[in-house]
């Protein structure tokens, strides 16, 4: 089993459970704001995904519901039925997965700098060719031309932060995830089928997954809340994590309710 070891997750805390989902290229630590501030009230669990981390096996190609999948056996392991569910990015998209095969052990959604469409043609191709990059390359030269997108400026702290985790990500598993990433599905019309509280945040300053597009999710997903942090990019939870952390709790105020 892939988190038979405490060493590739974090499980901090006690009460309603939270597992946090990072994105690609990071692992479980671009968590660490949140798993520190909220494990004093509730039990947070971040894994690294496969391929990621202390994860390492990775097969040539991990698509989003092998993914999804293995949250669903840590929570098995773990002997936990029901969990608050929040991703970042791909994060984010593994999230909408788990929500179309587990519905049913879902209590609130935390979908952070992410979108629903399925990959366009353009795109297919230019995450494979991306992929074979990083295996012949490593992951050095793709991380210093992307963290300008990652983290806003003025914020040398998270961007740090950001950019060793990018460049000790496993390069076999980042392209093992981008050739699965490929093949996603469209999760648009799921959204629409979301019956538990959702929150939806963004960087005002994110180019990856801009504003727009999570004003979008926000109108399909019933009752859903819209959270854009000021001044960060596409790592709210890093770069300005107390607003992140404050909208988050909302989130959790109403599950706890």
């Amino acid at each position: 089993m892939l988190f038979e070891l405490d060493d590739n997750f974090d499980d901090t805390g006690s009460g309603l459970p939270v597992v946090l989902v990072h994105g690609h290229p990071f692992d479980r630590s671009m968590w660490r704001p949140q798993v520190e501030h909220f494990s004093r009230s509730h039990r947070v669990i971040a894994p690294d995904l496969r391929g990621y981390g202390a994860n390492t096996p990775a097969s040539d190609k991990t698509t989003l519901d092998v993914f999804a999948k293995d949250i669903a056996d840590l929570m098995d392991h773990l002997e936990i039925d029901l969990i608050v569910l929040g991703g970042l990015s791909m994060g984010g998209q593994i999230v909408m997965e788990f929500a179309r095969q587990f519905p049913e052990r879902l209590l609130a959604l935390l979908l952070a700098d992410t979108f629903p469409g399925a990959e366009t043609p353009v795109g297919r191709v230019a995450r494979n060719d991306m992929a074979d990059r990083l295996l012949r390359e490593g992951m050095g030269p793709y991380a210093e031309e992307v963290l300008w997108k990652m983290v806003a400026p003025g914020n040398p702290e998270a961007a740090e932060h950001v950019l060793r985790m990018m460049k000790s990500a496993p390069h076999q598993g980042a392209a093992a995830a981008l050739r699965g990433r490929a093949e996603r599905r469209d999760y648009t019309e799921l959204l629409r089928d979301i019956s538990v509280p959702t929150l939806i945040a963004v960087g005002s300053d994110d180019e990856y997954t801009p504003v727009a597009e999570a004003e979008r999710m926000h109108s399909l997903i019933p009752g859903s809340t819209l959270a854009v942090i000021e001044g960060a990019a596409h790592m709210p939870n890093l770069e300005r994590p107390a607003e992140f952390n404050k909208a988050f709790q909302r989130l959790l105020n109403t599950v706890g309710a």
